[in-house]
């Protein structure tokens, strides 16, 4: 079961370009950046409520942020939905023919286990499952 938005992952070029946009126009609580190498970004992200915005910035050119960006531009790329059984919300996608991108949770920013599902099978919106790993 899915039990809350966990964050909206944002697209830039430049994460230090887009910095007072979220924290000096919005007021959002700056909660630093870490680079999540196998997904290709470098991530910073800002606490709005019990949620979070993640802004996405490439690592290189080759990743699929740099061509999210390259093709669409910066703007909304993904809605991260936060669930206590990764598992469980993998299985039950897949029994509704839902596509998931990888064949096993990964490796995510904020010591997360991620998954993310097919934007085919989902209205053209990129979701991500999220949990929280028992030692964080």
């Amino acid at each position: 079961m899915l039990n809350k938005i966990d964050h909206l992952g944002i697209a830039v070029h430049s994460i230090d370009d887009s910095m007072d946009l979220y924290r000096d126009v919005f007021g959002l609580e700056f909660e630093g950046t870490e680079e999540v190498p196998d997904q290709g970004v470098r991530v910073a992200f800002f606490r709005l409520g019990e949620s979070s915005l993640e802004l996405l910035e490439p690592l290189d050119d080759k990743g699929p942020i740099a061509r999210f960006l390259e093709n669409h531009g910066e703007g909304l790329h993904h809605v991260a939905c936060g669930t206590d059984d990764i598992e469980d919300a993998r299985r039950r996608a897949t029994e509704h023919d839902v596509r998931l991108l990888s064949d096993e949770p990964q490796d995510g920013a904020h010591n997360k286990l991620i998954s993310f599902l097919h934007p085919k099978d989902t209205d053209g919106v990129l979701f991500e499952f999220t949990q929280r790993r028992s030692d964080d």
